[in-house]
């Protein structure tokens, strides 16, 4: 697969695609027409007035003129200065998403770049060029200086890359065995390779990109908890959920209806059932997954907006005005990698409530103490829920959101940042924890239902137990728990249980 860069009408799908599969991307020729446009405006700037990013220095510098034999030195100074970031290099596909971002950006042609900067970003792409990119450093004030400056240093013959066994290389060892001449920076493209988002809004693209995967898993797998906990579905009714029209939680109860329907397990106790109700956790599933929903819809929207934005300071007008503005700031994607976080926390509460549940014999409708083959000698699944548990505590710090703690920077020329890199950093673990309690979730339901015997599951769910024993053992004497568990999840990061349930019930919302 190819991805076409035009500037606008980039999608998440195509921004998973490039980071995460290792799609290759070519520049529309729309594009490098619209950057060669922009770049003669810069040229022509460079021998007038002064112009932010052009013929001055940067952030608190920006008075500071520079003549134009220095100007090259500027655009070269202000990459190294700038990558300035510590820690562990963040994961390849966060790199190669911000790279192909910033191309994305300099493709609308409003940021003056020559069109031989974005090709040069798409031939590093193409060739499997990962920068060294450290994980702190950015705040989200300028976009992403630190980790764009690390990855732009690359393409100038200088700092480091990935190799394929995690190792490092030098950025000239790198371009030199892909074929590729350093690049020698003009006027405003220093500026133009680092003032981005596109740390933060990679990251929320592919954070988007699992979560409506996991949150039609939620669904799924709180189904199995209904059948393993002799639960009801009737709270899970249409007209029931139509007196409270909110579109998640009516969604979350269609898909539950959905993977529950004709099962032989709910049927059996449809009537002559003394419990009144279910707890919270499988009553309120809709609700809490449905909110989790309407957040994710919030934040998807604005993924969408940040995707068809320039995002750039100074801005290259068509009617050859220069401006600078506020584009680059990380508010918008930081309140939306925050909201989301609280989502997957949320989500992952509810889903520890239900595994708790499954595991406690006074609470689970007849199954035993921890579903264990022998309870007492065998604990079961018990230390899964403390993972699970484990896991759900780290959400909830993971929660706190990181877009209030603006810190002043640059001699207070920066006084406001969005702290949205941090935002999605924590996103991102906070998404791989909700995947990672699902599928404990799902391998204790699975055994639920399966203790359950003679009565049989609906086809949905009998679909996702199906899945799982293709690599997650059924009940038995204890265990080495963790791989079961591992395996679990890597079903969930494959993206193999929703099209498994799809093909045996129906299409979920």
């Amino acid at each position: 697969m190819t991805v076409e860069l035009d500037g606008p009408g980039v999608a998440v799908s195509d921004v998973v695609a490039v980071a995460r599969h290792g799609s290759q991307v070519q520049l529309s020729a729309d594009a490098l027409d619209r950057m060669a446009a922009a770049r003669s405006i810069v040229e022509t700037l460079a021998e007038g007035e002064p112009a932010y990013g052009i013929s001055t220095g940067f952030g608190a510098l920006a008075n500071t003129t520079i003549p134009v034999d220095r100007r090259v030195a500027l655009q070269q100074s202000l990459i190294r200065s700038h990558a300035a970031g510590m820690g562990p290099p963040v994961e390849t596909e966060v790199v190669r998403a911000m790279m192909f971002l910033r191309a994305r950006t300099l493709a609308f042609g409003a940021s003056g770049a020559r069109p031989q900067v974005a090709e040069m970003l798409v031939r590093l792409i193409n060739a499997g060029v990962v920068p060294v990119v450290p994980e702190h450093g950015s705040l989200g004030a300028s976009g992403d200086l630190a980790p764009l400056a690390h990855a732009a240093l690359v393409l100038m013959g200088e700092g480091e890359a990935l190799t394929g066994d995690g190792g490092t290389i030098s950025g000239a060892e790198a371009l030199a065995a892909a074929g590729i001449e350093p690049l020698v920076l003009a006027e405003k493209e220093g500026l133009a390779l680092t003032n981005g988002t596109d740390g933060i809004l990679g990251m929320l693209c592919l954070a988007v990109h699992d979560l409506a995967g996991l949150l039609r898993v939620a669904d799924i797998v709180a189904a199995c908890s209904v059948e393993a906990l002799l639960a009801t579905d009737r709270a899970f009714a249409a007209d029931l959920l139509a007196l409270r029209p909110h579109p998640g939680q009516q969604a979350s109860a269609a898909n539950l209806r959905t993977v529950l329907a004709g099962s032989p397990i709910v049927a059996s106790h449809r009537h002559g059932d003394d419990r009144v109700q279910d707890a919270y956790s499988i009553r309120c599933t809709p609700q809490v997954h449905g909110a989790a929903r309407d957040t994710f819809g919030f934040a998807a929207e604005v993924t969408d907006r940040e995707l068809a934005s320039a995002i750039d300071n100074p801005m290259v007008m068509e009617d050859g005005r220069v401006e600078s503005c506020g584009n680059f700031h990380g508010a918008p994607v930081a309140l939306a990698a925050d909201y989301l976080a609280i989502a997957a926390a949320e989500v992952g509460a509810i889903a520890e409530r239900r595994i708790d549940r499954l595991l406690d014999a006074n609470r689970s409708a007849g199954l035993p103490p921890f579903l264990a083959n022998d309870p007492g000698v065998d604990s079961g699944l018990m230390i899964g829920q403390y993972t699970a548990a484990a896991l759900c505590a780290e959400n909830r710090r993971l929660a706190s959101p990181a877009s209030v703690d603006s810190l002043p920077t640059s001699a207070m020329q920066e006084d406001h940042v969005s702290m949205g890199w941090g935002a999605a950093r924590k996103l991102r673990r906070a998404v791989a924890n909700l995947r990672r309690i699902l599928a404990i979730e799902w391998v204790a339901a699975a055994r639920g239902i399966e203790l359950r015997a003679p009565l049989q599951p609906a086809a949905g769910t009998a679909a996702a137990l199906n899945l799982l024993r293709t690599a997650v053992p059924g009940p038995g004497p204890d265990r080495w728990l963790s791989p079961e568990l591992a395996a679990a999840d890597q079903l969930l990061t494959n993206e193999a249980l929703v099209p498994a349930v799809e093909a045996a019930a129906a299409p979920l919302a």
